[in-house]
Parts: structure tokens; sequence; C-alpha cells
């Protein structure tokens, strides 16, 4: 594709070079240039690819987009001066993989809570109505059947094209995807066409990326601003920044909510640890989840695949067939009679619905909750005391343990996390540092009836410590301490 093309949506401050020359590639990462490609020069929160634009001349790039203009300049490379590397990108790369989100119909998911499970069950409904689909989530990517390993909740602008334009070449119609907070503010979904987006909820999470929550809201607020009015907009009317997100979009807006009045209502009639009965827009329907932000999250499936054309009724029956994503609220029963539960609960609001949830089961049989959970290293430490106040409340006995530690102190985090707790709540608490040994704990507690909830991890299967990533897998833990495969 010729560079004048892919500069199309572009407006440039300086250019240097022939710009009717062909591109053969683009990237962001100057490791990955090959002859003819073009290099994006992207000044990121860790390092500046301005760094790296001679390596990437060396390697054979014929054109870079850049922000800075070097002071020497090579006679037969091509250097296009933009005001934003990160906006412009994602522009670049749509137009060379051509244009792959104006082929599908794509579904943005954004919020701090239940992307993950809103976009899954989504990917899971249309093929099971029988179309191709793709999905990109924070557990993995799929084209259709094939599963890509995710790196990202979203990836990099140019991975980000390369894999909806894959996608479309497979023949998928429908695409969904996570669209995260750090993703919106860079720009990494810019030039995308979206034929929908989803608000779940907003509680204080990645403060140590975005500084302030009114940063953290308006980079979700972003997504909805950039909507066409082609689009459609389903926000979650019972989340005070709900009505917020959508004020200046342009987008069809719609409405979803358990508390009051709106576009998609729901209520439970009925609830146990296999699952609950609801009412969906009056009419009934047995689902294979629990929890009130569950019954959220399946009115924004609801909602969407309305505003994608499917009937009511067949959405309602495809509901009923859904179960829950891996590691969110996933029950694994011990021979003994009490059950653990797996949840990637990581931030203080999370855990309080996923502890809610377990006690609107539990409060009518009876039986105790035993939370292991930790914080992550190098992230918001504010939100550390918080989880084990959060823990502490719903819990009878709290275990603090390691999450990712990274290369912090695994015993300091813990200690940050104590620190938001008084004495007498530190009474119900044990400290813990080795997972695998809080959790073997907690099962050594646990009577029939008990509940065990190892929150924080969910779907990972690693655990970083001292910046190596090592095999863990909370759902293999458990099923080893319990005795069953």
């Amino acid at each position: 594709m010729k560079l004048s093309e892919l500069l199309k949506n572009v407006k440039p401050i300086a250019v240097h070079g022939d710009i009717d020359i062909d591109i053969k590639g683009v990237n962001i990462d100057s490791r990955k240039i090959e002859n003819g490609h073009l290099f994006i020069a992207m000044k990121g929160t860790q390092v500046d690819g301005h760094k790296f634009i001679n390596k990437a001349i060396a390697l054979g790039a014929t054109a870079i987009l850049l922000e800075d203009m070097p002071e020497t300049l090579e006679d037969k490379v091509t250097y296009v001066q933009v005001k934003s590397t990160e906006e412009d990108a994602g522009k670049v790369a749509t137009l060379f993989y051509g244009d792959p989100s104006k082929k599908l119909k794509l579904v943005g998911v954004t919020g701090t809570n239940g992307k993950t499970t809103i976009a899954t069950l989504l990917y899971e409904m249309f093929r099971e109505f029988g179309y191709k689909v793709g999905l990109l989530s924070t557990v993995c990517n799929y084209i259709d059947d094939k599963a890509i390993p995710a790196d990202h909740t979203t990836p990099d602008p140019i991975e980000l094209n390369r894999l909806l334009g894959d996608m479309v070449a497979e023949g998928c119609e429908y695409a969904f995807m996570e669209c995260s907070s750090h993703a919106i503010h860079q720009r990494r979904i810019s030039g995308l066409d979206f034929t929908g987006a989803i608000f779940t909820n907003l509680t204080r999470d990645h403060l140590d990326y975005h500084k302030t929550f009114e940063n953290y809201r308006n980079a979700k607020k972003m997504f909805f601003d950039d909507l066409s009015k082609n689009a459609f907009a389903i926000t979650n009317a019972d989340d005070k920044n709900g009505m917020i997100m959508v004020q200046n979009t342009k987008a069809t807006i719609k409405t979803y909510s358990i508390k009051r009045m709106a576009d998609f209502h729901a209520k439970i009639l009925e609830c146990h640890f296999e699952g609950m009965y609801l009412e969906i827009d009056g009419k009934e329907v047995g689902v294979q989840f629990i929890g009130k932000f569950n019954v959220s999250n399946l009115l924004a499936v609801y909602g969407a695949a309305v505003m994608l054309g499917k009937k009511p009724e067949d959405i309602l029956v495809a509901l009923s067939t859904l179960k829950s994503v891996n590691g969110r609220l996933e029950p694994i029963q011990s021979p003994e009679g009490y059950t653990a539960i797996v949840d990637y609960a990581h931030t203080p609001d999370a855990l309080e619905n996923v502890l809610a949830a377990i006690h609107e089961v539990l409060d009518t049989k009876g039986g105790h909750i035993i939370t292991v959970c930790g914080a992550g290293g190098h992230r918001d430490k504010g939100k550390r005391p918080l989880m084990a106040q959060e823990a502490v409340k719903q819990s009878d006995t709290v275990i603090l343990t390691s999450d990712n530690p990274r290369d912090e102190d695994p015993q300091a985090i813990i200690n940050d996390m104590l620190a938001g707790l008084d004495t007498k709540q530190k009474k119900k608490v044990l400290n813990i540092v080795d997972r695998k040994e809080a959790i073997r704990t907690a099962a050594m507690m646990a009577k029939k009836g008990d509940v065990i909830l190892v929150a924080g991890k969910g779907h990972e299967n690693y655990q970083e410590i001292n910046g190596v990533k090592h095999h863990f897998d909370d759902h293999e833990v458990i099923r080893e301490i319990f005795g069953i495969k």
C-alpha cells in the first residue's frame, strides 16, 4: 500500500521525503521492522519510541511517523511529522489492514468490572446463533474457534487491527472486545468503527496510571464521546456514572437496570449456588450464574443482542445455556461438602460484589465465608487497605496472602492491606504470604456448608514474583488440595 494512502486520515505537520512509496508493513515495535516497513515512533509511558528510529531504519524501515524530527535525516527514508503518533497510529493501522472494523459489527465493552464476562458471553451467544465471531478479551482472543493468547486487555493499535483483519478474512460477522481505560486513553482504538458500546460500572482502579478518579472516568467517557450517530450506547442506569458516560455521545442511548425503570430491566426471583431464576423484561428465564452484578452483566448482554437485531425470546433461550467465564465466580465442590469459589475480583468493589453474591445464597442455608485475597504489586496502593476492609466486612475469616507481588515485597503489600483494619477487625485475619499455603489453610478451616472465596487471580495461570512469571493456577491448587481431578 502507498504511504500516501496510509496518511489519508492523518494531518502531517511536516513531510521530508517521498510519500509515493510502497509500505509492506506497519509497526510500533522496532524489533519487528522489516524491509519496506513504516515505523511509528510512540512516546509510551515507559519508553520513547523515538530512541529506536535509527534501529528501525537499520532493519529496513523506509518511512517513519514521528512527533519530533531528528537532527539528521537519512536520504532514502521518508519522515512524516504529526502532532500525536498515539492518536494517528490506529488510523494508519486501520487503513493498512483494510479498515476491518467497517466489515464487522464491532461492539466494545468498558467499565471497571464485568468487561470480560459481557464480551465473552456475547461471543458465545452469537456463535450459538450460528455466526462466526471474534473476541478480544483479558483472558484470550478468539478468531471464531481459534484461540490466540492475550497479553493485554486491549492490544496495541497495530496488533488490534491485524486481529480484526484476520477475523474478517476468516468470515467473522461480529466481534466483541474489552476496551480498557489505558487503551482508550492511549488511543489504541482510534480509527475503529464501533457498531455499539456498553458501559458496566465505575469504581476505583488503575489510579497508579490515571492519578485521579476523574481522569479515570473521563478516559472511559472518551469511548462514548467518539461513537458515531449510527452506533448504540448501552449504559448501566444503576451506576452513578452511567448517564455521565453518554451525556455527549451521538449514539442511540439505551439503559439497563435491576433497580429502576430502564430500557432493559431484570429482577431476581430465586437464587442458588447452581444459578438463578430471573425475570427479564417480563419474561422468566433460568441462568447458570449467581449475584446481582451478574444480573447486570446478563442484562447488558441481553440489551446488546436486542440492539444487534436478535429476537428477545431467542436471546433468553441462549442466556439459559451460557456458563460462567473462566475465573469469574467459578465454584469447585470439595468431597467434604464445602465450596471453593475462584474469582478475579481485584478491586474493592469487585470483592464487595462477589462476597455479596455469595451471601445471597449462603444466608438462606447457613455456613461461613473464608476469604483468601491479596493485592498486586506496583499497582494503586490506595486500594490495598480498602480491599482488606471489604474482605473483613463480609467474611467470617480472612487470609491475606500474595497476589502478583511483581518486584515488591509481598509482606509489605500485606502490611499495606492490614493498615486499613482496626484491632477488632485484625482478629478475623490471618497473614500467610505463600498463596498455596493460604489456600491450604482455608481448606483445613472449612466445614461442611462453608464457602472459601479465593480472589484476585481468576483466570490467570501464573504468579509474578521479582519480575518472573511462575506457573500458578488457583483452580489447580484447589483441586490438588481437595484431592480431585
